[in-house]
């Protein structure tokens, strides 16, 4: 099984030995790669919807693996028993529902080595609701396909008494990105300073009304808290 760049770095984060739940499977595809590469020892793929999880089922079986990987059709991680795996995967869906995940299976949660997640939006509020249920993300990966930009993240239990709070760029980008001087968050910086300067020429023109006066404000923000980040690229760079 080859797997896009974006699967590829949410099975990247995996370690070796781990048991695994991928919650909304799809087709299979990272369940299957676990498998194959004797990553995991352990895989069930679930989903809410049964026509994903019957192309997962039928995926698995023409890789050779039934009775490899279990499948299983679940909300989340209603279906899932503590103690049954130690790691859980939700990749390529929106933050909100990832958050929804993680709150209504904190039984779950609570029992789990590391949450590999990927979310598609609202990034930022993952992150935060980590840091705030006493998660530490300790490592971060991220992958430009198709022209979209997609971050992923590993998240374990913290150590008590460990400090869990960011600095507003690290909760926007990713503490652990920025301090890897990520080369592919450095493209995605660069790229989001040109579309909010471009913005922000074009305001000029409106700079009369109120609405366009407050979108200047918001934007500048934007392109301040983006030079933040940026500046991470700069330290011991001798730039």
């Amino acid at each position: 099984m080859e797997l896009s760049k974006r699967l590829y770095a949410v099975a990247g984060l995996v370690t070796e030995g781990a048991s695994v739940a991928d919650i909304g499977t799809d087709h299979g595809y990272i369940p299957i790669y676990l498998a194959e590469r004797q990553i995991a020892v352990k895989v069930i793929a679930m989903d809410v919807n049964g026509g994903p999880l019957e192309r997962a089922r039928m995926h698995i079986i023409g890789h050779g693996l039934k009775g490899k990987i279990e499948t299983r059709l679940s909300d989340g991680l209603s279906a899932l028993e503590p103690g049954e795996v130690d790691t859980m995967i939700a990749a390529g869906m929106g933050g909100g529902l990832i958050i929804r995940i993680l709150e209504e299976g904190k039984e779950i949660v609570d029992t789990l080595k590391a949450c590999v997640l990927q979310p598609q939006s609202e990034v930022w509020r993952v992150r935060k609701y980590l840091l705030d249920h006493h998660m530490d993300i300790i490592d971060e990966d991220m992958v430009e396909e198709d022209g979209k930009f997609y971050p992923v993240m590993r998240a374990v239990p913290a150590v008590r008494g460990e400090s869990l709070k960011y600095a507003e760029c690290e909760y926007i980008f990713g503490k652990r990105l920025l301090e890897k001087r990520h080369p592919v968050l450095e493209r995605f910086l660069h790229r989001e300073l040109e579309i909010r300067e471009e913005i922000f020429r074009h305001l000029d023109h409106h700079v009369g009304s109120e609405s366009a006066l407050k979108r200047r404000e918001e934007i500048r923000r934007d392109m301040m808290i983006i030079s933040r980040a940026l500046g991470y690229y700069c330290i011991n760079s001798g730039t």
